[in-house]
């Protein structure tokens, strides 16, 4: 009777390089570490070759839920608190910043030039070319509070 379970070595080499190459399509970290049980399934049944079929798949089990614990608690560890907080969060960086109002603040919003671009901003009521200082930033809208009147 043909066993449809039975893998040899070159099969958990093929399904380890597979998965390692799964990675590479959907980066997740999560396949290359199954992808690494599976090789190292390989290599124990290249060194021991009559593991029944149910003893390599409880191999290869254990060693995907460990190396994925493993990595878990290892790699992602909390995140060190960064010199940059605000490096790819542009609106927070305004915060503090005092800027002119290009539109006057009337209905709740109105519009400063930051740079090279126009920011709406919602704020009291104030008048064009009043100097603002930027409180808050939600989304890309400035909270803001009146620094001087012209």
């Amino acid at each position: 009777m043909i066993d449809i379970f039975a893998m040899n070595h070159w099969s958990w080499l093929i399904l380890g390089l597979a998965l390692l190459a799964l990675e590479l399509v959907a980066p997740f970290t999560f396949f290359l570490w199954l992808g690494v049980s599976a090789l190292v399934t390989a290599l124990v049944l290249f060194v021991v070759p009559d593991m029944s079929w149910q003893g390599q798949f409880i191999l290869f089990s254990v060693l995907s839920i460990a190396s994925i614990v493993v990595s878990r608690r290892f790699f992602f560890k909390a995140q060190l608190p960064s010199e940059l907080p605000n490096l790819n969060r542009r609106a927070q960086q305004y915060v503090g910043r005092v800027f002119t109002l290009i539109e006057p603040i009337s209905n709740g919003y109105g519009k400063i030039s930051v740079d090279d671009s126009q920011w709406r901003v919602r704020g009291p009521k104030l008048a064009e070319g009043a100097q603002v200082r930027v409180i808050a930033a939600e989304g890309s809208v400035f909270e803001v509070e009146a620094v001087s009147q012209p």
